[in-house]
């Protein structure tokens, strides 16, 4: 069941009112990814304001969440001892049938969830919808309540919780941030349906496609769904998924089985099985003898009842095309909606529970969202462009509506100084290094350019290291080096200047900074280098598009939200397993990565957590977050030197679906075999061919979304191929916003309306004449007819007027419906990252001994042996929509 984000306080409320010390404590489940990980800040501190015991628990992936569910969650049920609970999913399993992985629904168990409610706030997509319609315990089943509808919980409809809900009984409620309400329409009635269908055995057989039978489809589908409330629900309510993985299917005899994820993004609700005891003829009498009347209808009455077999293949039909919705849904892609620490800070804003930090947890999660390509086409190069789209990027118009909110509480917790006569030095362009007093904790905002760690690098590693500089003036290349140096040099900076610290700089250098930049970038293609402002420095209409986030702890430290999002992702990727970084510069030798001894006695869930607790204190210790400067420095140099390897060596195979690299035998390998840093990685490779292929072709090849891209890291301890597939950007949204596009489609539609207008009228015309015609030869041989006949004529005439009438409005409305579902089917699903589906079917295919344990379902690892024929097959696949 679905929360809807009018209600969103609903749940905690109840929670507040109803906690008392002796109240089980609230387990958090929490991804380890900085955006889960600000969300679980946001949470935490609400929870410490109201007294309620909580309980974090980090979670890696799909095999640590099934454990975690068999130690953690199965004992809280009341039927397994406990005494039920509330656990929330922050980033985790919202793509799952978590009821089946927690262990809160197995075959036969008549009392499921035991009293524990689980919520899930996720951002990926596409959802369970199991957990999204169902995932509650049912009402005993009666007489009169046999269907789902009528036995589901007071205050739940159709799968969405209403103000009627009481909590209390358990059940999986996902928290809607609109998506749901607003999208998913056709799959809940799809799923519904499905729900309380009787079982009927598929034997695959051919029920024909013609239009007849799917005009008697549609007339007859009514009736049979009609009849169906009459069957009794299942027992119980548990709810089926299928893969598109055979889990039971057995290996070959000289492999080794390999375990497989159960629950992924392509998981497809399956019908619910239904008891056997009434079946197709029941059906079939109850919508026949159906009656109000106190007496039987007569055997002459009644109309022909159609036959066991035609009631079976209108059942199979009907079901089939529910399937095939759902089964769309699920392969339409992966993408991003709003991130949850978002999500979270709109949960303590109904509570009246916001301030600064947790605004600035809400920023730094926003943030971070970025750096990891995620966006509405799911993983993938975010596609820049010098044209004036403001909404295209990252989430594309949600994204910006996302990020002027926060601007706009940023305004309102954080009112300008009034009374000291001088304006803020970042509303003239400058970018704030240190704090306006010794208690200064205040949120500004900044026109941050898009450099990497300014404020704690020198201005040129700050420039080298920068993915935007890194692929518009491909500083992989020698070539592109001089280009980098010519442009500082342009500036009026000189290569000892820009080598210092960016702190210890001339301050008439940083001043001028901003103008330099804006006068010279658009002569090397740096159009958005730096985010715009009013001449004048005045923000008339406030919305400072582009603009950054700054953040100001005292004396101690001033940083940007992309500053903090960058080291909290390295202490997750890295972790401080470096030492003396702080004295490496770009002209040193990278450290040594950890070594493989250190890291061979562990698994990755094993090494990752504990980094979980050094990123989690570092998000509100401010030394610890300067103490991991250094390993964020360490990370992104190690992608800039494997990214420039790559490039220089040129190291991409070019297949037909996409391009792929192997990262292995270099001295940073063993950093990207973290699915994070090689994410990472292959972001900023992807993007570097992006611009390639522009400056080649003179566009962006892949209809405008860039290039697909395979990176492969081989991981020598264990054997196997981390392999992340990153989509080619643009995504719907973009497709959304092209409003050049757009304007086009419409005038094509325009110009058909008129077309068919025009037409229409011709034969109207024609059909004028050709009617006086008939009746002037009419007229001529009724002189000797009687009325009667001419009657006959003249309804004879009738029908066939109104059946050419009725041909030529079929005919327009066709053609009007096959337009509409092409508009349709360029938003929807256009661009999104289809690398889930395309691994999953790699695996059903192939012998290829895959493991899919990240919830990035882009992300997988591949046997050494097997990457050649798992990446062949892959090759055929569509892996961008």
């Amino acid at each position: 069941m679905y929360l809807p984000r009018s209600l969103i306080s609903k749940l905690y409320i109840h929670l507040q009112n109803t906690r008392h010390p002796l109240s089980p404590p609230v387990l958090i489940l929490v991804a380890l990814e900085p955006d889960a990980l600000c969300a679980c800040r946001i949470l935490t501190r609400l929870f410490k304001h109201d007294y309620i015991p909580h309980k974090i628990q980090p979670v890696a992936g799909y095999a640590d969440l099934e454990r975690v569910g068999a130690e953690l969650v199965s004992p809280m049920m009341e039927t397994r001892g406990g005494a039920g609970g509330v656990v929330v999913c922050l980033g985790v399993g919202g793509m799952a049938d978590l009821g089946t992985v927690l262990g809160l629904e197995l075959e036969g168990e008549e009392n499921t969830f035991g009293k524990v409610e689980v919520w899930v706030v996720d951002s990926r997509r596409p959802w369970n919808l199991g957990n999204v319609f169902g995932g509650f315990p049912l009402e005993p089943e009666t007489e009169e309540a046999t269907t789902f509808a009528a036995r589901s919980p007071i205050g739940v409809t159709g799968g969405c919780i209403e103000r009627a809900y009481r909590p209390g009984k358990g059940g999986i409620v996902v928290f809607d941030d609109g998506d749901i309400e607003d999208e998913l329409a056709k799959e809940r009635e799809a799923y519904l349906a499905l729900i309380d269908m009787p079982d009927v055995e598929d034997d695959g057989e051919d029920l024909g496609d013609s239009e007849d039978d799917e005009e008697s489809d549609n007339e007859e589908e009514e009736e049979v769904v009609a009849a169906l409330p009459a069957l009794p629900t299942r027992t119980g309510n548990k709810r089926k998924s299928w893969d598109y993985l055979d889990e039971d299917s057995d290996d070959d005899g000289d492999r080794p089985r390999q375990r497989r994820r159960s629950n992924s993004s392509t998981s497809i609700p399956e019908s619910p099985r239904r008891p056997a005891q009434r079946g197709l003829i029941s059906l079939r009498d109850e919508a026949i003898f159906s009656s109000d009347s106190p007496e039987p209808p007569s055997a002459a009455q009644l109309p022909k009842a159609p036959s066991a077999r035609t009631l079976r293949r209108r059942l199979l039909r009907i079901r089939r095309k529910n399937e095939a919705i759902l089964r769309d849904y699920y392969r339409l892609g992966t993408s991003y909606s709003e991130p949850i620490s978002s999500m979270m800070y709109s949960l303590a804003s109904e509570l009246g529970r916001e301030d600064n930090d947790l605004l600035w947890l809400a920023i730094v999660g926003v943030t971070s969202m970025e750096l990891y390509g995620r966006s509405s086409a799911g993983v993938a190069v975010p596609v820049r462009s010098s044209e004036a789209r403001p909404a295209s990027g990252w989430l594309g118009m949600r994204g910006a509506r996302i990020r002027q909110l926060l601007r706009d509480e940023v305004r309102r917790l954080n009112p300008p100084e009034i009374g000291n006569g001088r304006a803020p030095p970042e509303t003239t362009g400058v970018i704030p290094t240190t704090a306006r007093s010794p208690e200064d904790t205040s949120i500004r905002l900044s026109p941050e350019p898009k450099f990497l760690l300014i404020r704690h690098w020198s201005l040129y590693d700050s420039m080298l290291h920068s993915p935007y500089l890194f692929s518009r003036l491909k500083t992989w290349s020698e070539t592109g080096l001089k280009r980098l140096h010519k442009l500082l040099a342009k500036m009026g900076v000189s290569l000892v200047q820009c080598k210092q610290s960016y702190a210890h700089m001339d301050m008439m250098l940083k001043r001028e900074l901003r103008t330099k930049l804006l006068k010279y970038a658009s002569l090397y293609n740096l159009d958005e280098l730096v985010p715009t402002i009013d001449t004048d420095g005045q923000d008339r209409g406030g919305a400072k598009d582009g603009w950054g986030f700054v953040r100001s702890w005292g004396w101690r430290a001033t940083l940007s939200a992309q500053d903090v999002g960058v080291v909290i992702g390295a202490l997750l990727e890295v972790g401080k397993n470096t030492t003396s970084l702080s004295s490496y510069s770009s002209s040193d030798p990278p450290p040594s990565a950890p070594s493989q001894q250190q890291l061979s006695t562990q698994t990755p869930s094993e090494e990752w957590i504990p980094r979980f607790w050094e990123a989690y204190d570092a998000l509100e210790d401010i030394e610890a977050l300067k103490a991991g400067l250094p390993t964020a420095q360490f990370l992104h140099k190690a992608i800039f030197t494997t990214g420039t390897t790559i490039l220089k060596k040129k190291q991409i195979s070019h297949l037909r679906a996409f391009r792929m690299c192997v990262v292995k035998d270099a001295p940073d390998s063993a950093l990207f075999n973290h699915p994070g840093a090689l994410t990472k990685l292959a972001l900023w490779i992807g993007e570097a061919l992006t611009e390639q292929e522009k400056d080649s072709l003179g566009k962006l090849a892949h209809g405008g979304r860039g290039t697909p891209l395979v990176v492969a890291s081989l991981d020598e301890k264990r054997g196997v191929y981390v392999v992340v597939g990153t989509g080619g950007g643009g995504g719907p949204d973009t497709a959304f916003v092209d409003r050049e596009a757009a304007r086009k489609r419409a005038k094509e539609r325009e110009e058909r309306a008129k077309a068919r207008e025009e037409a229409r009228k011709v034969r109207e015309r024609i059909r004028e004449e050709k009617r006086a015609a008939k009746k002037r030869l009419r007229e001529e041989k009724n002189k000797d007819k009687d009325g009667d006949g001419q009657e006959e004529e003249e309804e004879e005439e009738a029908d066939e007027d109104e059946s050419e009438s009725s041909e030529e409005e079929s005919d327009e409305d066709e053609e009007l419906s096959e337009d509409d579902e092409a508009d349709a089917s360029r938003e929807r699903g256009y661009g999104l990252n289809r690398f889930g589906t395309a691994f999953q079917d790699v695996v059903a295919e192939t012998n290829a001994r895959v493991r899919i344990d990240s919830f990035e379902h882009c992300v997988v690892e591949v046997k050494k042996e097997d990457l050649g024929g798992f990446l062949e097959s892959l090759s055929m696949k569509t892996v961008v929509g």
